[in-house]
């Protein structure tokens, strides 16, 4: 997966926007998308709180709709809670050491 400069760009400015109204959100990594190479997964951590992660889909979804229509780069936000990113980090420890 190779992101351009205006990508790169694009996503900063995404990332940016973001921590303005979500301070307690980090990029963890951009992945490319399962289905789709061209589609960037934008991954990040999750609000602990459920309605304000429900809110921060709806803030991104808005922003990578106005990317897509403007640029033609088809971004997706992925908010990953915590608690899910640690387990997924033990079980693949766990699997590593057996």
């Amino acid at each position: 997966m190779r992101i351009n400069f205006k990508q790169d760009e694009l996503i900063e400015k995404l990332m940016n926007d973001i921590k303005q109204e979500f301070p307690e959100v980090e990029l963890i990594k951009i992945t490319e998308g399962p289905e789709a190479p061209e589609t960037l997964c934008i991954n990040m951590t999750a609000p602990e709180d459920e309605d304000r992660e429900i809110e921060l889909r709806r803030f991104g979804s808005e922003i990578v709709a106005d990317i897509l229509l403007d640029y033609g780069y088809h971004m997706l936000i992925m908010p990953r809670r915590k608690s899910r990113l640690n387990k997924n980090l033990m079980d693949k420890e766990i699997l590593m050491a057996a």
